[in-house]
This record gives structure tokens, sequence and C-alpha cells, in this order.
């Protein structure tokens, strides 16, 4: 197996930050790529070296794996660290690294391509033993095909995108003679997102908790996980805040869902950090949702409660080690805001532009993952999210009132950000009973007056 000495960091932001600070921290030189629209990102100052790969837009940049590769040759990277989104779930990017003897810090190509495609995914984790929801065994034939198996496995029903991800793609179907236009949306965005068409569909398990495991495997059959993640405050799917351990998950449903988990990844003989999502009913039943073949947004959550870098972690299995345990144990509970530049007044309308001051806060148990500072200009281009504020505590009740003390001292201004949501959702009594679900936005409304 390689012996790693440069690292070419396939991202933007906070993520190739964060990851350069662990390859640091292991001896590893460093290559930062960026847009132009980039070029003042702390993710370009604090590499050793960085390359621009084009303009703004990612189609030009951050999507465009000749100028990654070409990028990595010319410094001489051996490896390559995607980072999540852009093309950290792109097989065809991993096999591409691997023509090119560059070392891709994450999963084979033919596992990516096989739990990118979500209908095989769920076929391949129902074949491993692991609980799947009742639905069409893989890909829908046709529209009717969907009618009648609605029909048969009983209303409401969900009709995914097979290359779906981030909400899209995706329609509930409450009546049945609502299906017919519920299924044709569905695909057409599908289409357009993807260009996939193909649809599946799976019973609606009714206010479920969306909660992940999340796993290490070696390639070698070994794979280990470091417990779970609740994940269920999301808007259009899209996660706000996550937090660990779960406040709903006891002893013997982790032991049970860590178990499925790393069943399933270890029938792929996955290689390197992944998620196992999984759906969890009002009976603590629990369900295959999909697989993420990267390293997630909230992971630090995971690491401050098992007391260890993933990251760290992923770069070792690339450089050949072996995975001995099964389990990591959980100390104390941690939270993760995710700080957005965007405007909840607004329906969290982005707000991009240039910070005039920025603060962060401190103090025991707070941490800060991110590449703004005050001046950065927060580009139109990309995601919205400039930060996250993970804090960590003894108990959950603690670690919710740390969070609240942290976001007071946190001090972003010029533009507009979802701190002030964040506040007010943390005095929300269901938000404060652990009673949530994954419906929960619709019926939170945030009060920009308070």
């Amino acid at each position: 197996m390689p012996v790693l000495k440069k690292v070419l960091i396939a991202n933007r932001g906070e993520i190739a930050l964060r990851i350069i600070r662990t390859c640091h921290e292991m001896g590893l030189r460093t290559v930062a790529v960026y847009s132009t629209a980039d070029a003042d990102s702390l993710h370009v100052r604090f590499a050793d070296e960085a390359v621009c790969i084009g303009p703004p837009s990612s189609g030009e940049s951050y999507l465009r794996p000749d100028r990654i590769i070409a990028a990595a040759e010319v410094t001489g990277a051996d490896a390559i660290h995607p980072g999540y989104g852009f093309l950290s779930e792109n097989a065809e990017f991993s096999q591409i690294c691997s023509d090119h003897d560059i070392t891709f810090i994450g999963p084979r190509a033919e596992t990516i391509r096989l739990m990118g495609e979500k209908s095989q995914a769920k076929k391949t984790m129902a074949e491993a033993g692991v609980p799947v929801v009742p639905g069409s065994d893989g890909i829908l034939p046709s529209m009717e095909e969907g009618k009648r198996l609605a029909d048969e496995i009983g209303y409401p029903v969900m009709v995914k995108a097979s290359a779906g991800g981030g909400g899209r793609g995706m329609r509930l179907v409450r009546e049945p003679e609502n299906f017919e236009q519920r299924y044709e949306g569905a695909r057409s965005e599908a289409d357009a997102a993807f260009g996939n068409p193909d649809m599946y569909l799976e019973k609606c398990v009714m206010n479920p908790r969306h909660i992940e495991i999340q796993l290490l495997g070696d390639g070698k059959g070994n794979v280990m996980h470091y417990g779970e993640r609740e994940c269920s405050i999301q808007r259009r799917h899209q996660k706000l805040l996550e937090e660990a351990p779960s406040p709903i998950v006891d002893d013997e449903l982790r032991a049970r869902m860590g178990e499925a988990a790393t069943q399933g990844a270890a029938a792929l003989n996955y290689a390197g950090a992944g998620t196992i999502e999984f759906l969890v009913d009002a009976e603590k039943n629990f369900y295959f949702m999909e697989m993420n073949t990267r390293i997630q947004v909230e992971h630090p959550v995971t690491e401050e409660v098992t007391d260890c870098d993933i990251i760290e972690h992923q770069i070792q299995v690339a450089m050949g080690e072996t995975v001995t345990r099964t389990e990591s144990p959980l100390r104390g509970h941690s939270i993760e805001c995710r700080i957005n530049a965007e405007d909840p007044a607004r329906k969290f309308s982005p707000s991009p532009g240039t910070i005039t001051a920025f603060h962060q806060p401190g103090g025991l148990g707070v941490r800060v993952d991110t590449h703004a500072y005050t001046g950065y200009r927060i580009p139109p281009h990309y995601d919205s999210m400039i930060a996250k504020l993970i804090v960590h505590a003894d108990t959950r009740e603690r670690a919710i009132k740390r969070m609240k003390r942290a976001l007071d001292e946190f001090v972003i201004e010029g533009v507009k950000t979802t701190i002030p949501f964040h506040q007010q959702l943390l005095e929300n009594e269901d938000f404060k009973a652990g009673t949530f679900d994954t419906q929960f936005m619709e019926t939170f409304t945030f009060d920009p007056n308070a």
C-alpha cells in the first residue's frame, strides 16, 4: 500500500481547511485547488501549495476531473481527498485517480457506483440482511407497475429517483388519485437533475427519525462504527442541526443499528469512511435509506463524542492500515449548528456578500470549523454554509446550554445568517425534550422579531 507524502484536496471552504489541518498534523504536505472566486479563501492560504483550476462556476472548476488531475500531476500529489459534495461520490473520478496512480481517499469506484444507484443499494443491503423499507424490487418498469405496487403495500408511499440525492426526484403520494401526477413530477425532476429518470417506490414511514451510523472500513472485510448521529432537524431534506448521540437511541438499539450497518458495509468490502442512513419509526424499527460513500458535513459531532479524528482514520486506511475495532465508545453529547449565509426571515434565501465583522465563540467544549473571516466575500456560486459551530458537554442538557452561549457569542455582520434561527430552535420545547421527528420544520415558525 502507498506511503502518502502529498495530498491534494479537491474541494473548497471549511472542509478543505479541515482536511489540510489533519494532513499537516500527520506530516503530509497539501495542495489546495480553487476557482477564481475562492482566491481569498483560507484553505488556499494555509495549504502548502495552491492551484487555480478555473472560473467561479463549479462546472468549470471543482467539477472538472481533468483540471484536478492536472493540478495533482503538476504538484506531484500522490493522493486526492475529495471532501464532501462536488466529486466525492463520483465513481468515474475515483476510477480516473486510480488510472493515474493517484490514491483516492475514499471507496473504490465500483462501491461508489453501486451505492449511488439507490434501488441497487437497497437491494444489496437487503441481501446483506439490513432491514429495508417495503417497496419495489429495483427500478419500476412503468408507472402502472408503481400504481399496482402502491395499492399492494398501501398508501402513503414515496416515489424516489434511483440516482437521487438532496431530496430531488422525490415525492410523497398519499392517495391513489395523485400517483400519476407525483410520479411524473419526480421523474421529470430526476431526469433534469441527474440525467436519469429511473424511479423506485417505497412504503412511507410516517413521522420517522433520520439517524445515521458513521462507519470506517479497511477494504479487507473489517468495518467499525462510531455510533449514531441524529439528523432529523432538516428543511427540504437538507440538514440544519445534528447531534450525537441521538436522544431516542438506547444501548440496545445502538447495538442493533451498528451491527446492521457494519454488516452492510462488510458485504461491500467497504474501504474508507462512510455513513449508512436509517429511518426509525415510533416503535424503534429501523430501515435502510441510503449510504453516503464519503465524509459527511456533520462528522465533527461524532469526533467530539468518540475523541477521534475521522479524517485521519480515512487517510490511514488509504495507506493500508487495518481496522481492528468493531465500535468506538461514546462520551458525553455533541451538537452541531450549520451556520449558513441565509436569511431565515425570507424563507432561508441566500445572502452572499462581504463579512464586515466576524467574531468566533470560544471556551470549553466549543469548536468552529470555518473558512470565513472579517473582510471575506461570500461568493454566490456555491453552497451557503460558512461555518459549523460544534459544542461538546457531558450531557445533552448541558450541550444545549453551551450551544446557546456559543451562538450568543458568534458575531457575523454584513450578511444575514441562520444564527437567529438556531437561537430560537434551541428554545423550542420539543427540541429540548428530544421529541421531534423529520416533520419538525413543517410546524416550526421562525419569528424575525424575537
